[in-house]
C-alpha cells in the first residue's frame, strides 16, 4: 500500500490528487495540509482518515481540532505544522501542491528526510533550484514534476536518457488572450483573466497563464528539473492543449506526449511511476479533434515571458525576485488595486531594484522575498 501527505490539499490540484485516491483505492493519505478552507479539509479529513492535518492559522486549527474532535487527528498549524509532516515516518512520497514560497522549506525538509517529491510548487524550483536539485540527488529523492508539462518532457525522457537532448519544446495554450496586443489589454479585468480556454486551475496560476508569466516560471522549473541549459529550451504557443511538451534528439526526432487537459494523468503517472494504470475521463480523438496548430509567443505583448528568460540569465537571487513581484502582484490585481499589464511592469522593476546575491542560501532567497515586498508595498 502506497502511502503519500498532501501540501496544499484543499487546492486545484490537491483536489485533483485526492480524485486519484479515490478512483485507485490503493493509496492510503497520511496527512493533509491546506490554507484557510477549514470546512473542506474537514470533510477530506472524514473521508481519507489521515494521521495528521494542517491549517496556516492557529486561529483556524483550533475551530478545526474542535469539529473533528471525534476522529483520531492530529491538528497543527503554521510552518512548524508543514516542516511536522515533510519530516514524519509513515509515508514516501509528498505531494507539494501549494502554492508560493512557502513550499520551499518543507520540500527541503523532506527531502532531508529521504521522501520522494511529486512537485506541483514550481516557485520551488524557480528559487531554490539550486539548492534542491543536488540535495535530491545526495539523499536520493526522486523529484517526479506534476505539471502537465514537465510530466510530458519526463515521459519523452524515458528511456532516452543516454542520448543527447537538441532542445525541449514547451507548449503554452496562450491564455485566454493569446492574439491580442498590448493596447487591447489595457482594460483587462480579473473575471477577463481568469477565463482559461482550456484548464480549471486556481486564481493565481490562472492569472499566470494569461500573463505567461506561468510559462516564464515551468521555463525555469525545466532548466532545474532536466539540467538544460536554458538556450535548449524553446516555447511554443499551442491552443489545443493536446500536445503537453516535446523533446527533440540531436538526429532531429521529436517525441510528444499528447492527451486531453486532465491533470489527473500527470499526477497519477507521478504517483504511482514508472507503473501505467486505468485512469477515467475523456480519452484523446484525433478524428474529432482533426488539427493542431503551433505559433511563436507574443514576447513584446506578453513582456512576463521575455522577463524570465532575462531573470534566469541573470541568476542568482534575480529569479526569486521576478517570483516574489509576480505573486504579490497578481494578488493586487486580483484586489483591482492595479491594472492587468502593471504585473509584468512590477516584476521587471523589482528584478531591477533588487539587490543581487550571487548563490543565495535559504535564508538569502527568503531575504530577497522579502525585499520585493517591501519595494512593491512602497510605491503603493
Amino acid at each position: 500500500m502506497k502511502r503519500i501527505a498532501i501540501l496544499g490539499s484543499t487546492g486545484s490540484i490537491g483536489t485533483q490528487t485526492l480524485e486519484v485516491v479515490r478512483e485507485q483505492k490503493d493509496i492510503e493519505v497520511a496527512a493533509l495540509c491546506a490554507g484557510r478552507n477549514g470546512k473542506l479539509l474537514e470533510t477530506q479529513i472524514r473521508e481519507f482518515h489521515p494521521q495528521i492535518a494542517v491549517l496556516w492559522e492557529e486561529t483556524d486549527a483550533k475551530r478545526l481540532r474542535e469539529a473533528v474532535a471525534d476522529l483520531e487527528v492530529t491538528v497543527l498549524s503554521g510552518m512548524e505544522g508543514l516542516l511536522f509532516v515533510a519530516r514524519m515516518e509513515g509515508y514516501e512520497i509528498l505531494v507539494t501542491a501549494m502554492v508560493g514560497m512557502l513550499g520551499i522549506r518543507p520540500t527541503i525538509a523532506a527531502i532531508e528526510a529521504g521522501k520522494d517529491i511529486a512537485l506541483a510548487n514550481k516557485e520551488t524550483l524557480v528559487t531554490a533550484g539550486h539548492l534542491i536539485m543536488p540535495l535530491a540527488a545526495e539523499k536520493k529523492a526522486a523529484i517526479l514534476p506534476v505539471d502537465s508539462e514537465h510530466s510530458a518532457i519526463f515521459q519523452c525522457l524515458n528511456g532516452e536518457r543516454k542520448n543527447r537532448i537538441k532542445k525541449i519544446l514547451l507548449t503554452a495554450s496562450g491564455g485566454p488572450f493569446r492574439g491580442k496586443k498590448r493596447e487591447e489589454l489595457k482594460q483587462v479585468r480579473a473575471v477577463d483573466a481568469l477565463k482559461h480556454p482550456n484548464w480549471t486551475m486556481g486564481k493565481k496560476i490562472t492569472i499566470d497563464s494569461a500573463t505567461l508569466v506561468n510559462k516564464g516560471l515551468e521555463v525555469m522549473e525545466a532548466r532545474w528539473l532536466f539540467g538544460t541549459e536554458l538556450s535548449r529550451i524553446q516555447v511554443v504557443v499551442h491552443p489545443q492543449s493536446v500536445i503537453h511538451s516535446m523533446v527533440e534528439y540531436e538526429d532531429g526526432g521529436v517525441i510528444a506526449q499528447l492527451g486531453t487537459p486532465d491533470m489527473r494523468l500527470p499526477i497519477q503517472y507521478a504517483l504511482y511511476y514508472p507503473e501505467r494504470r486505468q485512469l477515467s475521463g475523456k480519452r484523446l480523438d484525433l478524428f474529432e479533434l482533426g488539427t493542431l496548430t503551433f505559433e511563436k509567443p507574443d514576447l513584446d505583448t506578453f513582456q512576463g515571458l521575455a522577463l524570465a528568460f532575462r531573470a534566469m540569465e541573470r541568476g542568482g537571487n534575480i529569479p526569486t525576485a521576478y517570483n516574489a513581484a509576480n505573486e504579490k502582484a497578481v494578488a493586487l490585481f486580483l484586489q483591482g488595486e492595479i491594472a492587468f499589464l502593471e504585473i509584468p511592469e512590477l516584476i521587471q522593476g523589482s528584478m531591477e531594484q533588487c539587490r543581487f546575491r550571487e548563490n543565495p542560501g535559504l535564508e538569502e532567497i527568503l531575504e530577497t522575498e522579502q525585499e520585493v515586498y517591501e519595494w512593491i508595498a512602497a510605491r503603493k
